[in-house]
């Protein structure tokens, strides 16, 4: 079985115990030490780091196996690590946060299913590689999330598409409404903190910068100045007040980070002190108008809850309404009365023009030449005696 040591700055921190195969030697074995450092391996006497997760700038994550478990459940054990040369001053601080991420998984996480679970949380004292002096490390265990995380997940397959997005930010705004209603802010949301599950379920990680949003007398409401570069809204780079909207800031860079597959420093006209996003997405309307509000630099101009983003994605777009038009009734038909023959109107007398006077008729007369002709025109003589009178009438004209 291959063991991780923990000391920060082992140069060969990878150690093999074949004897560790047998799950009786497992069970039973009282620790096993570094080859190279001498370091204790079995952490609190039941945590056996397998392999190292990542490296921060005040911890590390490893993934280790709890032999006091019937199947030797898988869990992640993260060590405070405070990185560079840091005064006692920054040192306590960076201490209490590492305590606080403890307190908030151990009040939060239990209470709901998308903020991992805390095991446990205790100190190591060991000898240091310096004679005569002790080293003292601190731990917290907590719940093994089997997935990627953003990230992972954008660098493996480029920028998301509007619908993932809107995946991502409605199922992270319920754990940010959870978180914020309980009194805390997390202060550090960006796609490496946000995990994906096998099974599609989103887990928020990562509480160490956690601020109780206590307005207790004599509590600071300053920011310890502990964030990611970015992601943080200008009043948590001021180190001024930080409130859920804060959150929401850092929550709207992540999604428009995975919208375009840039990163923030692409995303930011540092000139224009503007977010330029949309020169690489043209998501719906709906989506623009929600993200370019939680990106304003005032706190106060943002959406002020999670619960207000939520229902702004909820909401249908209004068009202008057309007032109902009552139904068309049909009107009734009028009663068939028995018909009577209606008389036909007699037509108007044609009348002329008073100028025209119709000349009298009068019967012909005919001469008795006409006569003795007309009569001519009947038996084989007729011919002839038609022509006998044509001249006659000639002659006397």
């Amino acid at each position: 079985m291959q063991l991780h040591c923990t000391r920060p700055g082992c140069s060969r921190p990878t150690n093999f115990f074949t004897d560790l195969d047998d799950p009786t030697t497992l069970k039973t074995v009282p620790q096993k030490f570094c080859t190279h450092c001498g370091m204790p391996l079995i952490l609190l006497g039941r945590y056996l780091p397998t392999k190292l997760l990542g490296q921060g700038g005040f911890g590390a994550a490893f993934l280790a196996r709890d032999r006091y478990t019937p199947g030797l459940r898988q869990c992640v054990v993260k060590q405070f690590q405070p990185s560079g040369q840091l005064s006692s001053a920054q040192l306590q601080t960076a201490q209490d946060l590492f305590e606080r991420e403890a307190e908030v998984l151990e009040q939060l996480g239990s209470q709901h299913p998308q903020i991992p679970d805390l095991f446990a949380y205790f100190e190591v004292a060991v000898p240091s590689a310096y004679k005569g002096s002790e080293d003292k490390f601190f731990y917290l265990v907590q719940e093994f999330i089997d997935g990627q995380n953003l990230e992972e997940e954008l660098l493996e397959k480029g920028k998301f598409s509007e619908p993932e997005v809107l995946e991502v930010l409605r199922e992270t705004l319920k754990v940010l409404q959870f978180v914020h209603e309980n009194g805390s802010i997390h202060r550090d949301i960006k796609p490496s903190n946000i995990m994906r599950h096998r099974n599609g379920r989103f887990y928020l990680l990562d509480f160490g910068a956690v601020k109780f949003a206590t307005k207790a007398a004599g509590g600071t409401k300053a920011s310890t100045g502990i964030y990611s570069l970015g992601f943080a809204p200008p009043e948590q780079v001021a180190g001024d007040e930080v409130y859920p909207s804060t959150d929401l800031y850092a929550l709207a860079v992540t999604c428009v980070m995975l919208l375009t597959g840039k990163h923030t420093n692409e995303l930011f006209d540092a000139y224009k002190n503007a977010w330029k996003w949309q020169t690489f997405a043209q998501p719906s309307f709906r989506l623009t108008s929600i993200l370019n509000r939680l990106l304003l630099p005032l706190p106060g101009d943002r959406y002020q809850s999670a619960s207000e983003v939520l229902e702004a994605l909820t909401i249908q777009p209004s068009f202008p309404s057309v007032p109902p038009q009552p139904p068309i009734q049909p009107s009734p038909l009028p009663l068939q009365q028995p018909s009577t023959p209606t008389p036909t109107p007699a037509p108007a007398p044609i009348s002329m023009p008073m100028s025209v006077s119709p000349a009298p008729l009068r019967a012909p007369t005919f001469s008795t030449l006409e006569l003795l002709g007309n009569a001519g025109f009947t038996g084989v003589e007729g011919h002839c005696w038609r022509s006998l009178f044509l001249v006659c009438r000639f002659l006397l004209l």
